[in-house]
């Protein structure tokens, strides 16, 4: 395909011509609603609510719906192009896959069938600190590290080494989930996967971890359990922390978590090179600023010192292209690639990346753009 676009060419086709139509839905709004009958009422509870009454969730996407595209007329492109390098990695277009926990919840293959679905479109995968496969079983051509930074600095030092020798480029540091937020929707079923083992293949494979326990995890796992649960909780976590890390990996570091202006300008006067504005998805904190509402004041404050990425709330193409006429370089997808990996496991996951990247490209196209580079402020009004 010459554009991400022709993909929905490619639907029409074997729709008008084959009488086949997709099995998963190409709104990728309404994928929730779709993966619903799949997903198992604990795997529905710990993926889709959030804090609270769920209401920085609900504001994640009123602000989408706040902000308005202003197309332009005359000026398109026959061809896109929406590659783009990002702390040093190339990619196929602004997208990136959002770190996830605990995949085999959607899916029993897990993180292995999302990264191999992104390895197949070339889009840039980051593995999860709580995932529910190891750093090593990833295969992924580019791949980025999500580090849940434990109180524990030898099993630290170990994910940061193990991961560096398995090529991942970049580190991602997640700041926003020092302890897990109340979330009312896992506690009245008195759900938490990692409390089972579930979410842990690092930790348990991990040889710095396996060094601090009496008993092999296979004679004990309950204890491996407990080991875990008390170097997971960190919320003592200052900047001052953070230099081990800079200390200890010599690739760029992005900080994830931010949406307040005073931290965006800590992290540049921190000299790290990236941040990623979320609120987790709305998981951490209930009444909490919308992830998309921050954006542009950080991309102000440190886009020139910066590389800011963005996530939380992002569903759509058009959804993407507001955040990236509002200061970000590339957005992570998180939520919908669990619903298409809930549906049809890595096919699932690829339809639902590569309607993402094809309703990107048509938004672009239709609104005058050439490449996601040329969307600015002037793209978008709010309503």
């Amino acid at each position: 395909m010459a554009n991400f676009g022709d993909f929905q060419l490619q639907i029409y086709l074997q729709g008008m011509l084959q009488g086949t139509r997709p099995e998963i839905t190409t709104d990728l709004a309404r994928l929730e609603s779709q993966a619903a009958g799949t997903l198992s009422a604990e795997a529905m509870g710990y993926i889709v609510p959030s804090a609270g009454n769920g209401a920085t969730a609900r504001a994640n996407l009123a602000a989408f719906d706040r902000w308005r595209l202003v197309p332009r007329m005359l000026r398109g492109s026959t061809e896109r192009d929406l590659s783009c390098t990002i702390l040093g990695t190339a990619m196929p277009a602004p997208v990136l896959v959002a770190p996830i926990g605990v995949q085999t919840l959607a899916h029993p293959e897990g993180e292995l069938a999302v990264s191999r679905a992104a390895d197949t479109l070339g889009i840039t995968y980051t593995h999860s600190t709580q995932a529910s496969h190891a750093i090593e079983q990833i295969e992924a051509k580019s791949k980025w590290y999500q580090l849940y930074y434990p109180t524990d600095r030898d099993v630290c030092l170990s994910l940061l080494q193990r991961a560096k020798a398995s090529g991942y480029g970049v580190l991602v540091v997640t700041l926003d989930t020092g302890t897990i937020g109340w979330r009312p929707a896992d506690l009245d079923r008195g759900f938490l996967p990692f409390l089972k083992g579930e979410g842990l293949a690092n930790y348990f494979s991990d040889p710095a971890f396996q060094s601090k326990l009496a008993k092999p995890i296979e004679e004990d796992p309950g204890a491996a359990v407990m080991q875990w649960a008390q170097m997971f909780p960190n919320v003592g976590l200052s900047w001052d922390d953070l230099g081990f890390l800079r200390d200890n990996w010599d690739g760029p570091i992005v900080l994830k978590g931010i949406t307040a202006v005073e931290d965006a300008k800590l992290a540049a006067e921190h000299g790290f090179e990236g941040l990623v504005v979320s609120n987790h998805g709305g998981r951490q904190v209930d009444g909490a600023i919308a992830a998309l509402d921050a954006l542009p004041a950080i991309a102000e404050a440190v886009g020139e010192q910066m590389t800011v990425l963005f996530d939380s709330g992002v569903r759509t193409g058009a959804d993407a292209a507001k955040a990236l006429a509002l200061g970000a370089k590339a957005v992570l997808l998180g939520r919908p690639l669990l619903y298409g990996l809930a549906l049809a496991g890595q096919a699932g996951v690829e339809h639902v990346l590569r309607c993402f990247l094809a309703e990107l490209d048509l938004t672009l196209a239709l609104s005058g753009y050439a490449n996601h580079r040329e969307l600015n402020r002037d793209s978008v009004v709010r309503a």
